[in-house]
């Protein structure tokens, strides 16, 4: 995990829960952590991440997730063992 994952990775942590954090960079730690990532329909993202599985959908038109998304990625790392 590089400089760019770790502050990804302390936004979703950070409290008070931060909204504008873009979607690639939370894929892009996903992928770090060494999550599988598959496209769904639609909008939709299915992750598996030390097998704990998921779905989220790509925000859109904006690139940036809102904060009930981020809250939703962060208990989803929780369950996975992921713990900044």
């Amino acid at each position: 995990m590089n400089k760019k994952h770790r502050k990804t990775l302390e936004q979703i942590f950070q409290q008070p829960v931060p909204a504008g954090i873009a979607w690639k960079d939370i894929e892009v730690l996903l992928k770090a952590l060494g999550a599988e990532l598959s496209e769904g329909n639609g909008s939709r993202v299915r992750i598996v991440l030390n097998s704990v599985r998921a779905v989220f959908h790509r925000p859109h038109p904006h690139k940036e997730t809102d904060k009930g998304a981020v809250v939703s990625m962060k208990r989803f790392l929780k369950e996975a063992g992921i713990i900044c």
